[in-house]
């Protein structure tokens, strides 16, 4: 730990911190469809297109329409992608000529980016064609991110909503996310990152011929060794910067590359590093000031906002100091190792970015479900680990998905201030609407869906020796840390990996396939359940038994509500994985 990595990572959470005000109001406005001086060149575009779909942009939705809507809109997406990345080897902008996805792989691949995971069980630059990334999963990540960001301001209009039934317009909020925020904020990041050397073209891959030659040694079924000479190595390139802007600005994740963002293509030096990390946090950082302006309680959101941030910030010093540390088994293999890493563990981790920038990027990209990484997770220390994987078990909700995060946080909200209000023996009330029990049920469906998920699949998984077993790098606790971390990004529609799992297999493919659905689609309907009744509700006048929460005390038990009921949920499996990896290092054990 260095006083530059601190300084660095303040920085960081400055300029956050600093851009929330602006961009949280310009976004209220966007959504409350107020005049901004983008609409000279978005309404015409928006106009355009509700002319030719038919969409009646004063037409409301009731939550049940809402749901509909996203539910038939991602369904219909998801099933084009899955065809045309079947159909790939016949289609245009294929100068490789990848072959036809596989059913399975295909089918992982259309769920993960319809729902805003990207998990990616593939060899990007080997598997995928231009066409496939263009118009197939660089189009998710502006339209998955846009669902998030509709279905958060729906719940917002539920709380800010008098005796209302109706939430808005699915149609016209995913337009409006897209041309005013997500569109304009790629172009511009797009341009900065070629700027600095990320590629983009058309070209074919490029063939060089190397300076030593490279011997590989293969071993056949009968034992004999096969000697092989590499001469030549193929250079993958691409449309990557279009594709990088909305991966990070949309909290999407998916690389154009195998190495993401550790790759010099996508992330070629410490500035496009550091704006890479701003540009996953900035729009769900700034939601709370759009929820606040909404609400019309400023206060409320910015008490969110430091709730978020109080979480990040010990995940981030708990990461950093894990990765600061040298392994101490290295002390009793070879004190020269030892030597190697008196600066912390770099297994894993690029050196042009070093253990501040990597422990940094890890903590946004999982507390943001973003995915995106600049470093291997696998290779962290046990407690590094553990901090991105609790980061995705608290449900994402940590500056969170954009949009998701917000809606997630907010149920949290919701049982906090009914936690509240039995503590003081009064109806809870949240903004001037009384919380019943039909509101604290459908939030704890909520709550409950991510772990059932996360813990089922896992649980099935390990006593699966030849299909959930046989794909494992790595033996005991972190072995199942692997697993557990698989289901949790998965579930949490994170999508990033500890990569020591090989995960392109019938069972993984089609079992977190279902775990993406899961996390995105079955807990949106409880949450737009929540948020189309408290639309309908009457304000109450705040009494002396109202509990406030635009206060410092109220985000204090907000985080104390989370952290308690991340802890009761997967305490015993984080205890089985990371935990008793790091005791067993401690005891001269590894795996």
């Amino acid at each position: 730990m260095t006083s530059n990595g601190w300084l660095q990572i303040a920085l960081f959470f400055a300029l956050i911190a600093l851009a929330a005000k602006p961009l949280g109001e310009y976004m209220a406005k966007v959504f409350d469809r107020q005049k901004t001086f983008f609409d000279v060149f978005a309404r015409p575009l928006e106009r355009l297109i509700y002319k030719l779909t038919g969409v009646d942009e004063a037409h409301e939705m009731k939550w049940t329409e809402y749901a509909v809507a996203v539910l038939l809109f991602s369904f219909v997406t998801m099933m084009v992608t899955y065809a045309i990345e079947r159909f790939q080897h016949w289609l245009p902008l294929n100068p490789q000529r990848f072959a036809n996805v596989a059913p399975d792989l295909a089918m992982n691949t259309a769920a993960s980016f319809t729902t805003n995971t990207n998990w990616q069980a593939y060899v990007p630059e080997a598997t995928m064609s231009y066409l496939t990334q263009m118009v197939t999963l660089a189009y998710h990540n502006f339209a998955s991110a846009a669902v998030g960001m509709a279905l958060a301001i729906a719940f917002v209009r539920g709380i800010a909503g008098r005796e209302k039934n109706t939430l808005g317009n699915f149609w016209v909020d995913t337009t409006r996310a897209t041309l005013w925020v997500l569109l304009p904020g790629s172009l511009i990041l797009a341009l900065v990152l070629v700027s600095q050397g990320v590629v983009q073209n058309f070209r074919p891959y490029d063939t060089a011929t190397l300076v030593q030659p490279l011997q590989t040694q293969t071993t056949g079924t009968d034992g004999k060794v096969t000697t092989q000479t590499i001469t030549t190595q193929s250079i993958a390139q691409g449309p990557v910067a279009s594709q990088e802007a909305i991966k990070m600005l949309g909290t999407n994740g998916g690389g154009f590359f195998q190495a993401n963002s550790a790759h010099p293509f996508e992330n070629p030096n410490a500035l496009t590093n550091f704006l890479e990390m701003f540009a996953i946090f900035v729009i769900p950082g700034a939601l709370t000031v759009t929820l606040g302006r909404m609400v019309k309680s400023p206060g409320h959101g910015w008490a969110i906002f430091a709730a978020m941030s109080a979480l990040f910030l010990a995940g981030v010093f708990v990461l950093y100091w894990a990765e600061s540390h040298a392994n101490p088994l290295l002390h009793d293999v070879n004190q020269a190792a030892t030597a190697m890493q008196s600066g912390g563990n770099m297994e894993g981790k690029e050196v042009r970015f070093g253990i501040a920038n990597s422990a940094l990027f890890a903590t946004a990209t999982t507390d943001a479900s973003c995915g995106a990484v600049n470093s291997m997770h696998d290779s962290f220390m046990p407690l590094g680990g553990l901090v991105t994987m609790v980061n995705i078990m608290l449900g994402e909700i940590v500056f969170g998905g954009v949009g998701a995060g917000l809606y997630g946080m907010l149920i949290f909200v919701v049982v906090t201030v009914f936690i509240a209000g039995l503590m003081v023996g009064r109806t809870p009330e949240y903004l001037g609407k009384k919380i019943e029990s039909y509101d604290v049920q459908m939030a704890m469906l909520y709550v409950l869906i991510f772990p059932f998920s996360v813990l089922l699949f896992a649980g099935v998984t390990v006593l699966m020796p030849n299909l959930g077993l046989a794909s494992l790098n790595n033996a005991g606790p972190h072995g199942l840390s692997e697993i557990l971390y698989a289901y949790a990004s998965a579930t949490g529609n994170n999508g990033s990996a500890f990569a020591g799992l090989s995960a392109n297999t019938h069972w993984y493919n089609l079992s977190l396939a279902a775990a993406m659905l899961i996390g995105r689609f079955l807990m949106i309907v409880p949450m737009l359940a929540v948020a189309g009744n408290l639309a309908q509700k009457k304000l109450v006048p705040p009494s002396a038994g109202t509990f406030p929460v635009n206060t410092p005390l109220f985000a204090v038990l907000l985080v104390g509500v989370i952290l308690i009921v991340g802890a009761l949920t997967f305490f015993p499996a984080l205890a089985l994985g990371p935990i008793l990896e790091h005791l067993q290092m401690l005891a001269g054990k590894s795996y």
